[in-house]
């Protein structure tokens, strides 16, 4: 069994959150991933990499994001790429903050 970072949103509460407040939450932890690999800590920069990942697959998860799937799993994939691999897809971080800028306002709004 996989070992979650996250254990009570594994455990079910993570379907709970709304769709918006779920990519906010991957956002963040983007952010902070970019934040620590500028600031060279490469081991706080791959712990955070790792919770993008785990929120991620969380969300593609949760059943009320069946009709989003598609870009959900291409984000993954996209990050991934960035995060782990060679970046083919020439991803930045502007282009993340970019992303992930309008799900955290968005998220803010339905409050």
């Amino acid at each position: 069994m996989e070992e979650f970072q996250h254990k009570q949103l594994a455990g079910g509460s993570w379907q709970k959150v709304p769709f918006f407040e779920q990519m906010a939450n991957i956002g963040s932890e983007v952010e902070r991933a970019i934040g620590w690999r500028e600031k060279g800590n490469l081991e706080y920069s791959q712990a955070a990499c790792d919770r993008v990942l785990e929120l991620l697959d969380l969300t593609i998860d949760d059943a009320k994001n069946q009709r989003r799937l598609r870009e959900l799993l291409r984000l993954r994939e996209v990050l991934a790429d960035y995060f782990y691999s060679s970046n083919f897809f020439s991803s930045s971080d502007v282009l993340w903050e970019k992303y992930f800028f309008p799900f955290s306002w968005a998220a803010r709004a339905e409050y």
